[in-house]
C-alpha cells in the first residue's frame, strides 16, 4: 500500500469520524494528549522503517566484515525489524476491515 493509499484512507476515516461525532469534516479528530491519528500512525510507520533501515545496515557491516559487528546484535535486530513489520501489517489489517465494516454500514 502507497504512501498516498494512506493517506487518502486516513482522509476518509477522519471525516467519517468527525461526522459521526458531530463535527465538521475539516476537524481533525484527536486523543486525549491532542496528537491526531493520522500523526499517530505516521510515527509509528516511521519507527518500523527505521528498525528495519538498522537492521539492514547491521546486515550489511556483517558481511563486510567490519569488526564491530556481532552476529547476535544482527539476528536480533533483523528480529525486532521482523516483528515490527508484522505488528504493524495486522494493524493496517484491522484499519482496514474497520474502514470496510463502516463504509457498509447504512445511514
Amino acid at each position: 500500500m502507497s504512501v498516498q493509499g494512506i493517506d487518502s484512507l486516513l482522509g476518509e476515516l477522519q471525516s467519517m469520524s468527525a461526522l459521526a461525532a458531530g463535527q465538521t469534516a475539516a476537524q481533525p479528530a484527536t486523543d486525549a494528549q491532542g496528537q491526531d491519528f493520522a500523526t499517530v500512525l505516521k510515527s509509528s510507520i516511521d519507527q518500523v522503517n527505521q528498525m528495519q533501515q538498522d537492521a539492514q545496515a547491521k546486515q550489511q557491516a556483517f558481511q563486510a566484515g567490519a569488526p564491530e559487528a556481532d552476529l547476535q546484535d544482527v539476528m536480533v535486530s533483523l528480529q525486532k525489524a521482523s516483528l515490527s513489520f508484522q505488528t504493524m501489517v495486522q494493524v493496517r489489517n484491522k484499519l482496514v476491515s474497520a474502514y470496510q465494516e463502516v463504509m457498509n454500514m447504512q445511514v
